[in-house]
């Protein structure tokens, strides 16, 4: 059974009851059992666990400490294009921005990379908006193999394709994937997107075809601010606890992007404080142990320093959200505004003054084998 199934048997209004009838004496018992699992993300995520934030936060902190050690992973972005044909509401990348759109050439790209790699960084996410005729799978395979030449580990960030496709991909190079659903809100979905990505089964299954094709990699998350977040949470704890079973063999990711300002006039329907992202962050790390959480630039500065010892393990750092936006100085779209503007170098000792081990590089291809 695919996790579309899963959720579409799912009802979301009875998990949104669920979590807001949580008592504290409820979170308590949680907090209290050896071993917590999926089922308990309710009670952890629900306001009645705000007054346990620094309990939680505490827990996180261990359990990261057992699973993960003291290292931090990190990696840029590189945005190869923002040229996109879908009208998504929320996003900089909407076709009805009339903004600057470039897609980089092949050579524009590896000028980019060459820039990322002497910053230190040996992974690399490759990030386009969704425009197939510009950013085409003969294009992504071409550069794909160039860039392993500098990069030990290659993960995409773009459209939905076929598990074929995602096949090539990972025999040219590609190590992980980054795909959220943005919402798993099936009627807010509808009324957000415009275009190939209005396809909501397509974008929910996409994962697990990248996982059939050999993905090391499988990154999932929600768009914190488009609904309730306690709900919208609660559907990638259960995917990412359903994806460990399904795709053992590979590592899962959770992103948990805050919606930031961005080309455009949309609104947030909700508030996601800096509590609510750590109470997040917190509980997908007791539920989940051995899930990666990601922090990317989007936060401020001194959020990711205070989340960086307490649950989360990967982080972006130096990063640009416009093609050509590390050597090429391009006036185009960012998708987002990022809130972190430091570089790698002052993300790299922030870390080590938390005696935290910033990694470069965690994975090289002759683990592989054949």
């Amino acid at each position: 059974m695919s996790f579309l199934q899963t959720i579409t048997a799912l009802d979301p209004e009875q998990l949104k009851q669920r979590i807001y009838a949580v008592t504290e004496l409820e979170v308590q018992r949680v907090l209290a059992k050896r071993t917590l699992t999926v089922d308990d993300f309710p009670a952890l995520i629900s306001p009645a666990a705000a007054p346990s934030l620094e309990r939680m936060a505490a827990l996180s902190r261990k359990i990261t400490r057992l699973r993960f050690g003291s290292v931090m992973k990190l990696y840029a972005p590189l945005y190869v294009s923002n040229e996109c044909v879908n009208a998504c509401l929320y996003c900089g990348f909407n076709v009805q921005n009339r903004l600057a759109r470039v897609t980089l050439t092949r050579d524009e790209v590896l000028r980019e990379a060459k820039a990322i790699h002497r910053l230190g960084f040996r992974h690399l996410l490759l990030v386009s908006g969704e425009a197939q005729n510009k950013v085409t799978l003969a294009y992504l395979v071409d550069i794909v193999r160039e860039l392993t030449r500098l990069f030990a580990g290659i993960s995409i960030e773009i459209y939905p394709m076929d598990c074929e496709s995602y096949r090539s991909l990972v025999a040219a190079g590609v190590t992980g994937i980054a795909i959220y659903q943005e919402t798993y809100d099936r009627s807010l979905y509808k009324a957000l997107h415009a275009g190939p990505k209005a396809d909501y089964d397509n974008r929910l299954d996409a994962i697990e075809r990248a996982g059939q094709a050999g993905m090391r990699d499988l990154g999932i998350g929600a768009l914190m601010g488009l609904t309730d977040f306690r709900v919208d949470m609660s559907c990638v704890a259960i995917h990412a606890a359903y994806l460990m079973k399904q795709f053992w063999k590979s590592q899962i990711s959770i992103s948990f992007p805050r919606i930031r300002a961005a080309a455009g006039s949309f609104v947030p329907a909700f508030c996601v404080s800096d509590r609510d992202l750590a109470q997040t962050v917190f509980a997908l790390r007791l539920v989940l142990p051995d899930a990666d959480l990601v922090l990317s630039t989007r936060e401020r500065p001194a959020f990711r320093d205070g989340m960086a010892d307490v649950g989360i393990t990967r982080m972006s750092a130096g990063s640009r959200t416009s093609p050509g936006g590390y050597s090429l100085e391009e006036d185009s779209l960012e998708q987002f505004q990022i809130a972190d503007t430091r570089t790698p170098e002052e993300v790299s000792n922030m870390l080590a003054a938390k005696n935290l081990e910033p990694v470069w590089k965690d994975f090289d291809r002759s683990f592989l084998f054949e």
